[in-house]
């Protein structure tokens, strides 16, 4: 219970941001994670485990409320979901178990750089042209399992990668973003599931109360806060300029990335 605060600090900046940004919370759940986890003096190897698998759980939740509200508004792509979904799970499934024959240090690196990508990408709008349409089911699968496989790496909801591939394959941003939102079920629960599975086949004993590579306790009060906070968020883009709340973002991003590189090196 002594860390409940920060975990709901966490949940809660996470959740605005989400709301605010249309984005997902991984990129700042994973590095104040591991920096928590630390502190909690968690076995070192398996901080970074941890933080992937509880982020991946957190995001089941999260995906859930965005899935409902674009599908309320007739922006997700069923067919597209249904191609493409095959592929996730396997690429999810093969991403998870990977990262646990990977240390802390080697997954630190992959996920700085995807982090330095995502902030880079955010600062400069950087946005594929359209010019191409949607592949076959056999280019359908093969998109899914690098989208998953990547998204289990960095524990994100997928948008930041399904999001472009979909608006290269003219889809429209608006349905492009609500299928994405779609997408990012089956990876996170896909994601969840090979977390807490390889969590709990590997010999190293966990923190207390873990559930594989997934803490609970840090997952409850996070995703609470991010429920109330979120809609703040949402409220916030309709009535003031999001630009330099994004370019606050975009720095926080590069600071937690460039402090996850020092903490491990």
């Amino acid at each position: 219970m002594e860390w409940a605060p920060a975990y709901l600090l966490l949940g809660a900046v996470v959740g605005y941001f989400a709301g605010l940004l249309g984005i997902g919370g991984g990129l700042i759940l994973v590095p104040v994670l591991t920096f928590i986890f630390n502190a909690q003096h968690f076995p070192p190897d398996r901080i970074l485990h941890l933080a992937l698998g509880t982020t991946m759980a957190a995001i089941v939740f999260t995906s859930i409320a965005s899935l409902r509200t674009h599908h309320a508004h007739g922006a997700v792509n069923w067919q597209v979901v249904r191609h493409i979904s095959p592929g996730i799970i396997l690429g999810t499934l093969t991403g998870a178990t990977l990262v646990n024959a990977l240390s802390s240090k080697v997954l630190s690196v992959i996920f700085v750089t995807f982090i330095f990508y995502a902030a880079t990408q955010m600062l400069l709008r950087i946005s594929p042209k359209p010019s191409r349409s949607l592949p076959g089911r056999l280019g359908m699968f093969g998109a899914g399992s690098l989208i998953g496989l990547i998204s289990s790496f960095v524990a994100i909801g997928g948008g930041l990668l399904s999001v472009p591939f979909l608006s290269f394959c003219n889809v429209r941003l608006q349905h492009a973003i609500g299928t994405a939102a779609a997408i990012g079920f089956p990876i996170a629960l896909t994601g969840t599931i090979g977390y807490i599975a390889n969590g709990m086949a590997q010999p190293q004993p966990l923190p207390e109360y873990s559930l594989g590579y997934v803490y609970p306790p840090a997952l409850a009060w996070i995703v609470l806060a991010s429920m109330v906070t979120a809609p703040l968020g949402a409220r916030t883009t309709h009535v003031m300029q999001t630009s330099t709340l994004r370019k606050i973002f975009v720095a926080l991003l590069y600071f937690l990335g460039i402090k996850m590189l020092m903490e491990f090196f």
